[in-house]
């Protein structure tokens, strides 16, 4: 046996963990009824088909007016898995509630920087005042570049510009999903689903050349095609939110 065979191979690393931030969605709960939530949300998405198909979802329990005993943690997880929606852990809500939900598999989560909710209000509390020096002047951010996509969003697609504009120069068709933390440009047909102004951006907006989107979205707040009212469909439309209502206006 040579010397070179006399020596096994090294073995490749099986895996390895890395940390990384992700943007998620987090489902506020208002009503904790199994019942009453599961149906209205299938409800919504079969107006809207495929919007959040097998999208990573984060339950919110800071509105849930019930006692941890009262609140069937298991059947929500259940409920929501059956319209394909992935529930994958909590946000919020008080230690007796998270607790109840770990037991069903929704573990706590925490936000960025590894904190947890409740270190972060604690830093928020009023501290004794103390003689502070006059702040150094802020530093200006670079803007981060808009991404561009120089083609057609096909059925099935789904883009997500995170921190920044998206622009599409050409068509999102239907069934095809773009998503961005800023604006939305479509210099095409918007025929899909235009998701804009995510992190709570209220200020976001969605204009397109063409508009006749299955779904339009700012900050959480969403309209699908039969609830645009008097939008001007097949006209070049910005959207855009006033207080709680979406508006939709002609440009041009």
């Amino acid at each position: 046996m040579s010397a070179a065979s006399s020596h096994p191979a090294p073995r490749l690393e099986p895996f390895r963990l890395r940390g990384a931030n992700f943007n998620l969605l987090v489902m506020r709960l208002l009503d904790h009824r199994v019942e009453a939530l599961v149906p209205a949300l299938g409800d919504q998405f079969r107006r809207a088909p495929g919007f959040l198909r097998f999208a990573p979802v984060v339950i919110g329990l800071d509105d849930i007016p019930a006692r941890p005993e009262d609140v069937d943690f298991a059947g929500l997880v259940q409920g929501l898995r059956a319209i394909e929606i992935v529930p994958i852990g909590t946000t919020g809500g008080t230690p007796e509630m998270r607790n109840a939900a770990v037991g069903a598999g929704l573990p706590p989560l925490r936000l960025a920087g590894g904190g947890r909710e409740e270190d972060v209000a604690l830093a928020a509390q009023p501290s004794p005042p103390q003689p502070a020096p006059p702040p150094p002047a802020a530093p200006v951010a670079a803007m981060p570049a808009a991404m561009v996509v120089d083609q057609p969003v096909r059925a099935g697609q789904r883009i997500w510009a995170q921190g920044t504009d998206l622009i599409i120069v050409g068509t999102v068709n239907r069934g095809a999903e773009v998503i961005a933390d800023g604006n939305i440009h479509v210099y095409g047909r918007l025929l899909g689903r235009a998701i804009a102004g995510g992190q709570d951006n209220a200020a976001a907006r969605v204009f397109a050349l063409h508009f006749d989107p299955e779904l339009v979205s700012i900050a959480g707040y969403y309209a699908v095609r039969e609830g645009l009212g008097e939008a001007p469909i097949g006209k070049t439309v910005q959207a855009r939110l006033v207080g709680e209502h979406m508006r939709f206006d002609p440009v041009g």
